[in-house]
């Protein structure tokens, strides 16, 4: 963390949190590193990669008011909702039809849609994704973000968007919040307070969707536990008392594994943006809060990069690399449309 701080303090236009992910990866590449990273230092960086993934997450909550949200018009807010279902439908449709293995697809539309990293972080958690997926699509979603930290400011007149149009662009468009701060930044502080509330009302909707996310998944395993009480009951025709066990045993486990409709750590989310909207905090307390928020995030981006292992994600590289371009198109031209037709 400190060494990523470091770095963002000597580069301000890099956002820490992007470094942390780069340090993680490197980190674990390193010879003498290696047999720690992921041998006896694996548990603890996985640990942080999901437990300060969910207090930090909660802390982002408090970036956003509802005054802030109702500020923008509901025009920019009908817009942000489309851009984050198109990119959220097209990116995972493109990567199921791409072939690439697990949650990859779900978590870098997560990533895309909605907040990069932290996104794919509360997603992860209710689809029990596995390690590896998380870190390819944490990997993924941050090269592109910080990318359109360079690419984006570019394309601003070529495109004919004024300072404010191309602040709201850059909201609706770029994955993380620093590096949406970072892309904006270039066009001035107008550009840059519009862009900062259209990218806090994407992050609005991370409760929601994790919640349609945890929907499906128990949907799916409610399917799953019917099908295999169907079997032993058919089973059961010849050995009744054992089928019925087996089938009891599978719905009290099927239970177990059931995650709850919002996950603890959203009702956090959403409770800090309710005592955002208060006013009841000062600056100094939002102000330690944004700090806190960001070592958390880093340090669990630190754990989620650390599992990244290049020789592993080349062999997937190319079609993970093709989703991410066809994705930051999407993103990119969805939400340039929509903010035309609303400005």
């Amino acid at each position: 963390m400190a060494a990523a701080w470091g770095v963002h303090r000597l580069v301000p236009g890099v956002p820490m949190l992007t470094v942390a992910v780069v340090l993680g990866i490197t980190a674990a590449h390193l010879p003498g590193a290696r047999g720690l990273i992921r041998g006896t230092g694996r548990p603890g960086l996985s640990l942080a990669g999901k437990r300060l993934m969910r207090l930090g997450i909660v802390l982002l909550g408090l970036k956003l008011s509802l005054d802030d949200v109702l500020g923008l018009g509901w025009a920019t807010v009908a817009m942000v909702f489309g851009v984050v279902a198109a990119t959220f439908c097209g990116t995972w449709w493109l990567g199921r039809r791409m072939g690439l293995r697990g949650d990859q697809p779900v978590l870098i539309a997560t990533g895309y849609a909605i907040c990069g990293a932290s996104a794919i972080g509360a997603v992860s958690e209710v689809r029990d994704s596995e390690e590896r997926d998380v870190a390819t699509s944490v990997a993924l979603v941050t090269l592109c973000g910080t990318l359109a930290i360079a690419v984006l400011p570019l394309l601003q007149h070529p495109l004919g968007l004024d300072d404010g149009q191309f602040g709201r662009w850059a909201g609706a468009s770029v994955h993380d919040v620093g590096q949406v701060v970072a892309t904006a930044q270039t066009a001035g502080e107008g550009a840059l307070s519009d862009a900062v509330l259209v990218k806090l009302m994407r992050v609005a909707l991370l409760a929601p969707l994790v919640a349609a996310v945890a929907l499906s998944v128990r949907a799916r395993r409610a399917a799953a536990r019917d099908t295999a009480s169907g079997g032993a009951g058919a089973a059961g025709k010849g050995d009744t008392a054992s089928g019925g066990a087996e089938a009891a045993g599978a719905q009290a486990h099927g239970a177990a594994r059931r995650p709850p409709l919002v996950p603890l750590f959203v009702v956090g989310f959403l409770a800090a943006v309710a005592v955002r909207s208060t006013d009841v905090l000062t600056s100094g307390a939002l102000d330690a809060a944004g700090t806190a928020q960001e070592l958390l995030l880093a340090a669990a981006l630190f754990g989620l990069g650390s599992a990244v292992h290049l020789p592993s994600l080349a062999r997937t590289g190319g079609r993970v690399a093709a989703l991410g371009l066809c994705a930051w198109v999407v993103v990119a031209g969805v939400s340039y449309g929509g903010v035309l037709l609303t400005t």
